[in-house]
Parts: structure tokens; sequence; C-alpha cells
């Protein structure tokens, strides 16, 4: 212990022995320059005073040296040297003058021993101070302009690490010049194998600014604490050498040592300049209309219909038109795409609901219609929102929530004449069939978009104002029955509103239950259709017919439907014949309805008062959810239409050799697709741009999906993400989600993640992500669905209730938790979701 804080305290005696140090070995902590005792050393001695974790030392200098070896008076007070900085074994290395310097490092070029025991030392000593004479270090430094002559190093001696695991950390990365970089190559043990090129490490990329891991291999040598270590290390010698470092270092068990630091001598590029903007992406609410990766050309059209789109909600709910015109940019920017996937940007969405009347009088409601996961950080919204209204502003304000409920009355009073007229606009937009769009030259192709866009997007009423009305009455009459009538009330509540017949989304399921009744007993039929064989319909002209209908109606609606690059059924029908098929095998009868009269008059018995009110409030309710349902289906046609309009695009470019393939128009921007053919476009090669986004894409499919929210600090150009989500798997017995659909089945489970490619035997509980529409050939075979996303009024609470089938979903990370082919317990009455021993 002496011996070690003699060492750290940087006196030149020789401890115990008494006697004068030599001038020709300088202690590890002296202020002595790299004239003497050379580059390595001085750095060290340096970052000793500093109060850095060198590893203890003492430094050679080059004069103790003759060609025999140590001089005489060195060589009788080397042994207490030794001793001081510790038992051994030792490290002995070069420190040449100009070596880790700021213009040359001259890296590798002195020799560098380990593992040498103390009687070793003088020879090993010998050698690395003759390596200053080796014919590589003359090339090295003719090549690098220096000067010729004598430049065998001082020689460094270290008590050796013992290394768990050791390498380099740069404080920028030396191979792009990026600043915001801190670059890692670790290997387990020492370090010397890494730094001579012999084997290749572990590498991580960690931000400059936050230490987030950026990139890690699966089973790194490093673990979270170390890669917080290194970070704060490297940036403390940074910030002390006033500059960007690259340094060895090792971990003895937990105890991180500096072994080396230099300058990075490679160009770097301009240290960027702070900013500190924060943005919000959050996907929990979008996931399920825009699951996985999503297209170039299916963004950008979202995002333009959202542009288009919302600023006439606003208006519609009594937001000034000058309000508007400011938040243009915000309009623009509602939607993110980050890494493939589609993000809502939280901030832009709040500044948009801030504006509406009554916000700062009841802010904590309106922020639920963000209708994410979780709310945006209070001290975020609380620097977004405007202050409480008070006095006359309150006065004002309270003026604006009168005419803007008075405008809600008057649009629900005339909604029913509203959607009617949507209907209308919406069926003359559409009426160009899909044989006329195929025949189209690219010139008619856009003027049917730009006509398209013009009657329907700037007129998007009908959609906006019952939604927002849904929303509202759903919620109002959920806590209605849930105060009057408890559990039940809410049961009631749940069976109302999904359990709608004249809901659009249950249509599906009731015509392909009837075509599997057509189907039924059939073993040839059946099985021609689980392989997809269409062909075996031209038998069976009652089920052919029934199967052209749906078509025909429901064509669009495939799986990830409001992806314009997915595939229909009108293209494809394979999902449908197998669905029909998985209907004739299960023979489930359609569901029917129960008068919810009875059941109100049963929860209020003797309440007549109550009875009334709540059946009021229920129709109104129901009213609004079947219309939001029904109403999105015509979002449904109107991507059908823009698909077909695009994939005719497609077809003319590729024939006039602009793509290299028709769908290569899915990975070009609605922009350039109008540019190239009406002549705003600023470049020409799309093909060459296809195949860039191609292979973004395709790697970006290679990696794990990026956390539900991500938050950038500064331009969004400049993300990386941090490696996947933690997982949500767990040991716990039982979970809870929202109930959908009363019933309990113990089953196997089948976790699906693309119901393209993986299908599900029949009586197995389907377990998701997320679902849509085009999942119903896996829902026909499905006893139960669990699903980690959605609400009551989500497509898998509906079709389940269509289908009888018990239906849990907001199971948070049910498709880790829960492994294939385990035996679960699907209680959808409770919301429940249990794994059992079975």
């Amino acid at each position: 212990m002496g011996a070690h804080l003699l060492w750290r305290g940087g006196l030149r005696t020789a401890g115990r022995l008494g006697q004068p140090m030599s001038e020709l070995i300088v202690n590890g902590s002296a202020d002595a320059d790299a004239a003497r005792i050379g580059g390595k050393a001085a750095t060290l001695a340096t970052l000793v005073r500093l109060g850095f974790d060198v590893p203890p030392f003492f430094c050679i200098t080059p004069e103790a040296f003759t060609d025999r070896g140590l001089r005489a008076e060195v060589s009788a007070t080397l042994s207490a040297h030794l001793e001081e900085i510790g038992p051994g074994p030792f490290a002995v290395r070069s420190s040449g003058r100009e070596e880790d310097g700021a213009d040359h490092s001259h890296a590798g070029q002195f020799l560098s021993l380990l593992e040498i025991e103390a009687a070793a030392v003088p020879a090993a000593a010998l050698q690395v101070w003759q390596s200053g004479a080796a014919e590589t270090l003359h090339a090295y430094r003719a090549s690098h302009g220096l000067s010729a002559g004598d430049h065998r190093p001082a020689v460094l001696v270290q008590r050796l690490v013992r290394a768990r695991a050791a390498g380099v950390v740069f404080s920028a990365d030396p191979v792009s010049g990026r600043r915001d970089r801190i670059v890692i190559s670790a290997i387990a043990g020492l370090g010397d194998r890494l730094v001579g090129g012999e084997e290749s490490g572990d590498d991580y990329v960690l931000d400059h600014r936050t230490g987030r891991v950026l990139s890690a291999p699966d089973d790194g040598v490093l673990s979270e604490d170390d890669l917080a270590a290194l970070a704060d290390l490297v940036m403390r010698v940074e910030e002390a050498r006033g500059g960007p470092q690259d340094l060895e270092w090792a971990f003895e068990g937990e105890h991180l040592f500096l072994l080396q630091a230099r300058p990075i001598t490679t160009p770097l590029r301009e240290v960027p300049v702070e900013d500190t903007t924060l943005t919000l992406f959050d996907n929990s609410n979008i996931i399920e209309s825009y699951p996985g990766l999503v297209s170039p050309l299916t963004y950008s059209f979202a995002q333009y219909v959202y542009a288009r789109v919302y600023p006439i909600f606003l208006a519609l709910l009594g937001v000034g038109e000058k309000a508007i015109r400011t938040h243009r940019a915000t309009f623009d920017n509602l939607l993110g795409r980050i890494d493939g996937r589609v993000y809502y940007n939280l901030i832009n969405w709040y500044r948009l609901i801030a504006l509406l009347p009554g916000f700062s009088m009841n802010r904590s409601h309106m922020e639920t219609m963000m209708g994410v996961s979780e709310p945006l950080p209070a001290e975020i919204a609380n620097a977004l929102a405007p202050q409480r209204a008070r006095g006359w502003a309150a006065c004002r304000e309270y003026l604006r929530m009168g005419r803007a409920a008075a405008g809600l009355l008057r649009e629900a009073i005339r909604l029913p004449r509203t959607i009617r007229a949507f209907y209308g606009r919406l069926d003359k937009a559409l009426d160009t069939g899909a044989v006329e769009i195929a025949a189209m030259p690219l010139t008619a192709l856009a003027a049917e978009y730009r006509r398209v866009e013009a009657e329907l997007l700037d007129r998007w009423d009908a959609p906006l104002v019952n939604d927002f009305l849904c929303m509202m009455a759903f919620g109002a009459s959920r806590k209605l029955l849930q105060r009057w009538g408890g559990d039940a009330g809410l049961a009631l509540h749940n069976e109302v509103m999904i359990g709608q017949g004249d809901i659009i989304s249950a249509e599906p399921a009731q015509r392909i239950t009837r075509m599997g009744a057509l189907a039924a007993g059939d073993e040839a039929l059946i099985t021609a259709l689980e392989q997809g064989e269409g062909s075996a319909l031209s038998d069976h002209e009652a089920l052919r017919r029934e199967v052209e209908a749906y078509i025909a109606r429901f064509g669009d609606r495939c799986t990830q439907e409001l992806k314009l690059e997915s595939i229909t059924l009108d293209q494809d029908p394979r999902p449908l014949l197998a669905a029909i098929a998985a209907a004739a095998r299960m023979r489930r009868s359609v569901a029917t309805y129960a008068d919810s009269g009875d059941a109100l008059a049963t929860l209020f018995s003797g309440r007549p008062f109550r009875r009334f009110i709540a059946r009021r409030v229920l129709a109104i309710a129901k009213a609004r959810v079947r219309d939001r349902e029904n109403l999105r289906f015509q979002r449904t046609r109107v991507f059908g239409h823009a698909r077909r309009i695009f994939l005719a695009m497609g077809q003319r470019f590729h024939a006039h050799g602009v793509l290299d393939d028709p769908r290569d128009i899915f990975f070009l921007s609605v922009p350039e697709v109008l540019g190239a053919i009406e002549g705003f476009s600023i470049g020409d090669d799309l093909a060459a741009l296809a195949v860039s986004r191609k292979a973004e894409m395709a790697a970006a499919e290679a990696r794990p999906d990026p956390p539900e929210r991500i938050e950038v600090n500064g331009a969004v150009v400049n993300l990386a993400l941090a490696p996947s989500a933690p997982s949500t798997g767990g040991n716990e017995r039982v979970r809870s989600g929202t109930a959908c659909c009363a019933g309990k089945v113990r089953a196997p489970a089948r976790v699906v993640r693309d119901p393209r490619t993986e299908s599900l035997k029949p009586g197995e509980v389907l377990v998701a992500r997320f679902t849509d529409p085009g999942w119903i050939a896996l829902f026909t075979n499905a006893s139960a669905i669990v699903v980690e996303r959605g609400s009551l009024l989500s497509h898998s609470a509906i079709v389940a209730r269509e289908l009888g089938l018990p239906c849990v979903v907001g199971i948070k990370g049910a498709t880790q938790w829960i492994a294939n082919g385990a035996t679960i317990e699907v209680d959808g009455a409770a919301g429940t979701v249990r794994k059992t021993d079975d």
C-alpha cells in the first residue's frame, strides 16, 4: 500500500530505499517532458497528475541504454522501481519522443512486450529500445516527411493489468470523421491481439452527447455499465486533453484502467453546432393502420392526406383561419418515417390540439385525443400548452368554447345529411373503373389522381365530424354505464358497441361464414381452396358467385390495406379462399345480437329514468361507432383507387424504360411520380432512386423494430436508432388487457407476425402484435384472439365479436411473453391471459 501511494504522489525518491533516484529512470507521475521520457509516458504522467487511473509505471530514458543493455547505475536501482509499481508481471512498452503526438501517432512502429517477469525486464527493455532503429520506423518517418536519425525510444515499464476485457475507444469516429459518435472495439482478455490486428473484437457505437448505445453485438464482452464507464472516461480525457482522443483501456474485474491516450490524427469533420430541439415520435396509435415497413409511396401519400385533411378538422372545431395558416408547416409534419416505419410526430399533434377552443380550460381531457399509450412528458407538455386563461381571457375562451359547441351541435344534427352527401361525392369520384384506369396513358392517370384529390381530400368532412362525435359519445356512454351499472354496465356497453351486425367491419366475417357453409362437407373442394386453387370454384356456381361478389365489394380490404404496396384480393384471392376453407371446417354460425333493451331493463330494473337516459345515450354512441367503421371502409376504397392509379403508372413507367419493374413505383414518393409526368421533377433517374430505396428498405427489414417511442434531439436526419426496445417477455403467469368479447378458451397459442406467410391450425389461439381486415383467414381458424395493440373499437374486437371469439387486446409484449405451442387460457370477459402448465 505504501509503495502504491508513493507512486501516486509522484515523489522523486526511491521510497523505502531512501537513496536518490537516477535521472535515467523517471517516476510515473513526475513532471517530465516528452523530450526526456517520450510522448506516451509524458501523456500518461500528465493523466496521472489529473487523477486518471493509470496502472503504476516508471520510464527508462533512452540515455539509460547502451547497445549491450542497461547502464550499470540503472540496473542497480531497477529492482527497487519494479517493487514500487507492483509484483509483476509487467508490460514493457515504447515511448518515443514524437509517439502519440497530435500529428503523427507512430502507432505500431515500436515494439511492446507483455507478460514480462521482473528478471526479464532488462532484456525486454533493451529489445523495445532497439526497435527504434528498425527499417520499418525509418520508412514510416520518411513517408510522413519526418527527420531521419536516431529515434530510439524511452521505455515505459508498467504493472500489467490482468484484463477481463480490453481494447480501444475513440471519442470521435476515426473512419467517418464524425464527432458525434464514440467508437469502441473490445476483446476478452488482454488487448494486444486486437491492437495488433490478430483478432477482430466486438464493435460498439455510442452517442457522443448522451452515451446512448447506438449499435452493439448481441453477446458482446462489455456490459451496459462497462460501456457507460468507457464513455465517461473518454469524454473526461477529451476534455482534459482539449481534443478528440484515442484511448487504450482494460477492465481488471470492474476496475477500469487507462493504458494509453493519444490524439486522433485522422481528419475529422467540424464540430456539430449544438441543437437541443426535441422531437418525439410515437407509433402506438398508428401501427394498426401502418404496421411494419411502409413504402416511400405509401408514406408520402399518407403524409399528404393528413396535411390536407386535418386543417378541415380544426376549422370544424372552431379554430380560426389565421391560426390554421400559421401552423401550415405543422400540418405537413404530423407523420415521421423512422427506419421505414411510420410514426406520429407527437409534439406537432400536441401543438394542433392546443389550438382547440377550451384547451387551456380542459387540458387533461383534450390530451386524451392523442390516443397514445403514454402521454407527453409533463415538462414538454407544459412548455407547449398555453397558460390557463383567467379574467377576460377566460371569458373569451368560454365564448370560443360556446361557439365551437354550437357548431358541433349543428354538425351533429345534420350529420346524416353530411354522410349521405359524402357518400355521393365518393361514389362519383371513384366511378372510374379498374379496366379504364389500366388503359390510361400517364398524363390521364395523373389527371385522374388530381381529380380524386380535389374532389375528396378538401371535403373530407363526414369522417372527421363523425370520428370526433364518436370519441365523445363512446367515452361519455362508457362512463355513464360504469357509474350507474358497475362491471355489468361496462360489459353491456362492450357488447352493444362492438356487437353490431350492421357494422361493415363485421360483414366480411358474415360472408365468409356463409361461404364456408356452402363448401362444408366437400372435402375435395375444401382441400383445393386451402391450396389456393380458385379453378375449383368452376363446379360450384353458388359459391363462385359469392366469391366474386365478395371481391367486388371487399377486394381492397386486404392485409395491410392502407399500404399502397399491399397485394389485394383481386390480384391474389388465396387468403380469401383459405378463409372460406377454414370456415367450412370450423362450421361457425353467424353471430346473433340480442336486443340491448332487455339487458337495460334488467340492469336498471325499477329505475326507468336511468334506463331511458342510458338507452338514448347508447343509441347515439352506437350510431357513431357504426358510422365510424363504415366511413373508415370508404378510406379503404380511396386508398384502393389510388393503388390502382399508381400501379398503372408503374406499368407505364416500366414500358417507357423509366423503371426496371412496375412495382418499383412504390419506392418513389408521390411528388416524384407526378413530377416525372407533369414536369416539375428535379431528377430523371427514377430507376436508380428506386434501387437505392429498395436497398434501404431491405436493410431496415433486417433490423429489429425501433422502439414504440423515439426521442430525437436536433435534426432528425442525425437520428441513430438504439438497439431494439427491451423485451417485454417475463415469467409472470397472468397478464391483463382490455376485454373485448366474453368467453373462456384454453388452447395452444400460435404467434403470428405475418399473416401472408404464416398459418393457424383450427382451434389455436391467435397471438399477434396487431391485426387488420386482411387477417380474416386466421381469425376464422382461431379459438380466441390475443393482441398486443388495440382498443374496444379496433378491428380485432369487432371481428372477434362477430365470430364469437374470446378476445383480449392491449396485452403488452404478448408475442414475446407467449411461446408458440404453449397452452394458454384466454378469458375474454375478465380481459386476462393466463399461462397454464398443460
